[in-house]
Formats: structure tokens, C-alpha cells, sequence
């Protein structure tokens, strides 16, 4: 580069360092992210001689940190109507659940140490009793998802054997997270039976052989066939796999425990019905943090609890402590006070209540906005197909687009997340909490 080459007035790494706002990012990522920028820069001007002004690349640095900062984990405003929204972390944790992770994370804990006793500990001795209690189950096992939960029993249970399972159970959820990859992993061999809409548990009776370790029943958590189906039920495959002297293993999803909701499976039913072990998600319908749950037999979870995998899928103290005291919710009896139970069984006029009010408040900054009768859906995988009665916020703004509003929306301090239906923005309040009520109009009025 000469001496008059015009890339040379760009500024300094350290002095647009010093000048820019980090806002509390680390200053390696500030450095970073200035090189990032005026590398750009350099490269631009060596293909277009178009050299970029001091202030111009001062904005560019700006823009870039923005983008870092927003790109980190951090709080947002679900205003989507959808309550177990896997992208946004599904179920929101209780208070009791917020200040038991809050005690174990702030110092030292007893997750392995049995303090009675003066030596080494289990970690899951804290919370699996009170588990297969709530199950009304033998046993309970803890991993760190669902998906680890069905590995893990795949693993254990069914390495180098058949695993008998429906064609139309064969299922992929989010992530590409599909059943057939899993049984692969395990080492077990998949038998498939009956048809995609059809089967029958006289198709699993016919398919057992020498070489089976267990019937495998999934439920179809994020879709629903309907039409001319047929599946067999829990009891019905628990009497197919018990005069086989096997075990019938309940891949049930969405971690519903003791109450009804639409189709859904409930996790004590099933086991009451025949189901040997069921596994379940922590952070769905259970309404707690993210954990795989495996309840039933004693002799079958004992090999789970054995095997070296489990170390690799084993949760840590802030997961086990927020799960033990959602189950204490659920044997104290409270597990309506649960936040995704909360949301669910919300009061329909209270709703209706919130959604006028914030309309109001929105229209005073200059928007159309209107509360309207609409739909919430459980989401997380649970209840497809099925949604719950709400009143919504329909927003327009005359110059801008409904997608505009909602990228303007995600850009707030702290991002509103929300539908875009029609030609409008669509806010639902069974998912914003009532103490976000206020941010939810302010982010709007910044807007203007």
C-alpha cells in the first residue's frame, strides 16, 4: 500500500476502541468486533476505492456490537399466543423453581455429598423419589432431555436386539430428531409394523421374536393423522408385550402428569394401563426446566442407572433443583400455579380484560389497534391441532408493513415477539405475563 493510498485515513483499531460504546460487552468482543468492521472497510475500498469516514465506520462498529449484543441470551416477551414455545425455552420456570436454582447456584450444594453420612452422594437420590412418587411409579430416572430419556433406555435395554415399534410412530420432531436415527444409535435393531395410518396390536404380536427386547409406543407429540387410522392403545400393547414377558416402553412426550388436556397422554394413566416405563419432557406440560424423565419399573430403570451412558446425559444441580420443586408443586397439590397452567387455564374474561387495555394504550401512540377474538395454541409439541379461545390485539400502522412492525418489535430493549396475520401485527396476552402489559405498549410507543 503506498503512502497516499486512500485505505490509510481509515481509523485505528484502538482508537475506535476507545471511542465506541461497548455497553457492557467484554472488550475483547468490542476489539473483535472493530477489526471485523474495518477489515470490511479495507476490503470494500481495495475492490471500489470507496473509502468509508471516520463516522460512517464509527456506525458500522455500533451496528456491529448491536448485533452481537442482540445475539446473546437474554429475556424476551412472548407475545406469540403460543405457550410452550420450543424457540423460546419452552416453560417458563415458577417462582419456587427460580429461587431453588438461585440457592443451589450461588455457593456450594449436596448434589453429590450425602451430608448425614459424611461421603459421597447421589445426585439423583434429591428428586426421583419425589418423581416416581408423583408417577405413582416404581421408580424415576433424570437426563437432561427427552431425547437423551429414549436413547438411553434404547441403549440400555435394546443394544444389538429389535425394538417393535408402528410405521406410523416412526415420528421426526424438532431438530431433526427423528426415532429411526435414535434406535440406530442405540445398537438396536428397528422392526417395523403395520401401515403409516394403520396399526394394530396383533401386528406387534406377529413381529416378536427371540431376538425382541421391547415394544416401543411414540406418541405423534407436533401432528395428528386423521381419517382412516387405527392405533393400538397402551393397554392394549401392555397385554402384548406382557404375555411375551416383555416390557412395553411409552415414549409420551409432552410430560403430562395427572390431569386431562384434549389427546394428550397422561403419564400415571399410561403406567396404570400397562406401560412398563414411560419417558417424558421436564420443560413441556410437567412445567418445569428442561430434563428427560423416565418413570416405572425398578427392574428396568435399575440397567438405565448402570449404564456408562448416563454420565454423558446426567442433568446438573440447577436443573435437578428447579425440577424438585415442580414435583413438590405437583404433590402439594399446586400444580396449577405453574406458569404454563396458569397461562393454560386462564380466565377467559381476564384475557379479553388485558387485550382491550392494551389496545387502548397502543391506539394513544398513533396505531390502529384493535382487541378481537383469536386462538392460543399449547404448542412445545403438545396438543396438535388443538387451540385455546383468546382475545387478541390486532395492530396496523399506515406506512409500514406488519413484517416492519414485528423487526422493529425485535429490536426493543427487550424484544416482543409476536404473529403476523393478515396483514397485522397480533399480540396475544395469555402468554405475555401481566407485568409486561406496560413494556409490551411502551415498545410500541418507541416506535413512533
Amino acid at each position: 500500500m503506498s503512502v497516499q493510498d486512500p485505505r490509510r485515513s481509515l481509523p485505528q483499531i484502538d482508537r475506535l476502541v476507545q471511542e465506541v460504546d461497548g455497553s457492557g460487552l467484554p472488550h475483547a468482543v468490542v476489539v473483535d468486533a472493530v477489526r471485523t468492521v474495518v477489515a470490511a472497510a479495507r476490503k470494500r475500498a481495495r475492490r471500489t476505492a470507496a473509502v468509508a469516514s471516520h463516522d460512517e465506520v464509527v456506525a458500522m462498529v455500533r451496528a456491529e456490537l448491536d448485533a452481537r449484543r442482540r445475539r446473546m441470551l437474554r429475556p424476551v416477551i412472548n407475545a406469540t399466543g403460543v405457550i410452550l414455545h420450543t424457540n423460546l425455552g419452552r416453560a417458563p420456570l415458577s417462582e419456587d423453581a427460580i429461587r431453588a436454582v438461585t440457592e443451589v447456584a450461588r455457593g456450594y450444594s449436596n448434589l453429590e455429598w450425602d451430608v448425614e453420612h459424611g461421603r459421597r452422594g447421589d445426585r439423583f437420590a434429591h428428586v426421583e423419589p419425589f418423581l416416581a412418587l408423583a408417577c405413582d411409579a416404581e421408580a424415576a430416572l433424570v437426563v437432561n432431555n427427552n431425547a437423551a430419556a429414549v436413547l438411553l433406555v434404547c441403549v440400555a435395554l435394546g443394544a444389538d436386539k429389535e425394538v417393535v415399534v408402528s410405521r406410523g410412530e416412526l415420528i421426526e420432531i424438532g431438530g431433526e430428531f427423528r426415532i429411526p436415527d435414535v434406535l440406530a444409535q442405540s445398537g438396536a435393531r428397528m422392526r417395523e409394523v403395520g401401515t403409516t395410518n394403520r396399526t394394530r396390536a396383533a401386528d406387534y404380536d406377529k413381529a416378536i421374536g427371540d431376538d425382541t427386547a421391547f415394544l416401543l409406543k411414540v406418541h405423534p407429540s407436533n401432528y395428528r393423522v386423521v381419517g382412516f387410522v387405527a392405533s393400538p392403545s397402551v393397554a392394549e400393547l401392555g397385554a402384548v408385550a406382557h404375555e411375551h414377558k416383555l416390557p412395553l416402553v411409552f415414549d409420551a412426550g409432552s410430560g403430562l402428569l395427572v390431569r386431562e388436556l384434549a389427546d394428550e397422554p397422561v403419564v400415571r394413566t399410561a403406567l396404570a394401563d400397562g406401560a412398563d416405563l414411560v419417558c417424558f419432557s421436564g420443560d413441556k406440560l410437567f412445567g418445569g426446566p428442561q430434563a428427560g424423565i423416565v418413570a416405572g419399573s425398578a427392574d428396568l430403570i435399575a440397567p438405565l442407572r448402570r449404564h456408562p451412558l448416563l454420565r454423558a446425559l446426567r442433568p446438573d444441580k440447577m436443573q435437578l433443583a428447579a425440577l424438585g420443586a415442580t414435583v413438590t408443586a405437583y404433590l402439594e397439590g399446586d400444580a396449577g400455579d405453574l406458569p404454563v397452567w396458569r397461562m393454560i387455564d386462564a380466565d377467559a374474561k381476564d384475557i379479553e380484560r388485558r387485550a382491550k387495555a392494551i389496545a387502548r394504550k397502543i391506539r394513544a401512540a398513533g396505531y390502529r389497534a384493535e382487541a378481537a377474538p383469536g386462538e392460543s395454541v399449547t404448542g412445545g409439541g403438545s396438543v396438535p391441532g388443538g387451540g385455546l379461545p383468546s382475545t387478541v390485539v390486532r395492530i396496523t400502522r399506515e406506512g409500514r408493513s406488519a413484517k416492519q412492525l414485528a423487526a422493529l418489535l425485535r429490536s426493543a430493549s427487550t424484544p416482543v415477539l409476536v404473529r403476523v396475520e393478515g396483514g397485522a401485527v397480533v399480540i396475544d396476552p395469555r402468554t405475555i405475563a401481566p407485568n409486561e402489559d406496560g413494556a409490551v405498549t411502551a415498545a410500541f410507543a418507541s416506535l413512533t
